[in-house]
């Protein structure tokens, strides 16, 4: 599709080779490092201390302000990008996705066939026109509350209140407390009771993703991916009532979905949400204002919707996203008013840019949910969960999640960060903020 502001003819802006090699060290190398498919915590304590993602931030602003509203090609050997500027191309890539912006990326395709070769994610248009509207089915992805909510909620409690009384027991709740409890919710929600211990079906995801950290680097380990795949088919198998799995026995599935191949991005998707959750618990404690409000709306809503606790998590997921790149491809020629853009260049939205704005945004580095209630904040480039067609099927029940775990955790005690320093109504909050290193102290209930 031709813009009507075409540039034909021309080239489109493209950056030096002292810039390109600036946004690979301080942009492209920080991202990897921290771990794409897997969170490596030592090198994320690493990067909040030295500041890497804020002089991230910094590198394309510079390149903005150089350069306009680009886009602008980075010249790489065999296989140029080009790097988004303007949060009206933001909307306009996201939009045209799949078609001519694939979000099926070499890149992608490369790191995550090692633990899902057939997510819709990396599916080409054939397949994807068969798993997009399953995962849409079996996620509920247009309802704020999928139709299992009650017996979801009921799953969080459990969790949140053996969470609590372990916290109480070691007089602190902290990321492994945590993240216990959120992997054995996250088991039960998506494959059933059965699968609420099994350690094991985490794990070897989690080694797969650790593989995927290295893309194309890293052979696949396919007896490793074999072993995951009949793991998870066994407790898919059982089809437990109130699971997702039993969702899925009762799908329809086109030929070609590969329902199986679709769930590790679930698992996938609710690890980066944990994280999120955890931040949010820590802003909630250091913004007496805000937890007021979310503990008004526990009390007033429950067990419906929690849209101001929602806006929350999302406001967390501006902060700080758990994809801060996001890819597509050009499967064609396509005019843009600048020039044009060449078939199978790589298109990189760097998030944490248009998300931390200062020039645009006032709430750039504070914690404001009440961007989330009104408006569409995705036209000011703020896309936690990308946008347009490819938008992430699991928007809501993440959400859902999340919401619910932090009013039951916030409904049994009131949990102050150990350490809250940096991040206080009156801070500039940080550009990295690791989960990793959270520790709360649970107040009396």
């Amino acid at each position: 599709m031709a813009d009507p502001r075409s540039g034909r003819g021309r080239s489109l802006p493209r950056a030096s080779l002292a810039e390109t090699m600036g946004v690979l060290s301080s942009v492209v190398l920080p991202v990897l490092g921290k771990g794409v498919l897997l969170r490596r915590p030592p090198v994320v304590a690493m990067a909040q201390r030295m500041e890497l993602d804020r002089r991230a931030v910094e590198t394309v602003r510079a390149l903005r302000d150089r350069h306009g509203d680009g886009p602008l090609v980075l010249p790489v050997p065999f296989h140029p990008y080009a790097l988004i500027l303007s949060p009206a191309h933001v909307s306009r890539v996201l939009e045209l996705s799949p078609e001519p912006y694939a979000a099926a990326s070499d890149e992608k395709r490369s790191a995550l066939s090692h633990f899902e070769p057939h997510a819709v994610l990396i599916s080409d248009n054939a397949a994807r026109q068969a798993r997009r509207p399953y995962n849409e089915a079996v996620l509920d992805t247009p309802c704020p509350m999928h139709r299992l909510a009650a017996r979801f909620r009921a799953v969080v409690e459990d969790e949140a209140q053996e969470m609590t009384e372990a916290a109480d027991h070691f007089g602190e709740l902290d990321w492994p407390g945590f993240a216990r409890a959120w992997w054995r919710m996250a088991r039960r929600v998506v494959l059933g009771e059965g699968a609420r211990d099994d350690d094991r079906v985490t794990d070897l995801i989690a080694k797969l993703r650790a593989d995927a950290n290295w893309a194309f680097l890293m052979p696949r380990r396919r007896r490793l991916q074999a072993r995951f795949f009949e793991r998870l088919d066994e407790h898919l198998q059982r089809a437990e009532p109130g699971s997702l799995a039993a969702i899925i026995r009762a799908t329809p599935a086109a030929p070609g979905t590969d329902a199986l191949g679709q769930v590790p991005q679930w698992l996938f998707a609710l690890d980066a949400l944990a994280r999120a959750t955890f931040r949010t618990l820590a802003l909630l404690g250091t913004h007496p204002a805000l937890r007021s409000r979310a503990e008004a709306e526990i009390q007033a809503r429950e067990p419906q919707d929690l849209p101001f606790l929602r806006a929350c998590v999302l406001d967390t997921l501006r902060l700080w996203p758990t994809t801060p790149v996001i890819l597509r491809q050009a499967t064609r020629d396509v005019e843009w008013e600048h020039g044009l853009l060449r078939r199978g260049t790589g298109i990189i939205i760097f998030a944490p840019f248009f998300h931390r704005d200062e020039t645009r945004l006032p709430q750039a580095h504070r914690y404001a949910p009440e961007t989330w209630l009104e408006g569409r904040p995705e036209d000011q480039g703020l896309v936690p969960f990308s946008d347009g067609p490819a938008r992430c099927p699991g928007r809501n029940i993440s959400l859902m999640l999340s919401s619910m775990m932090l009013a039951a955790l916030l409904r049994r005690r009131p949990f102050s960060p150990v350490d809250a320093d940096g991040i206080q109504p009156e801070d500039r909050l940080p550009a990295t903020l690791s989960a990793f290193e959270l520790r709360f102290r649970p107040g009396p209930g």
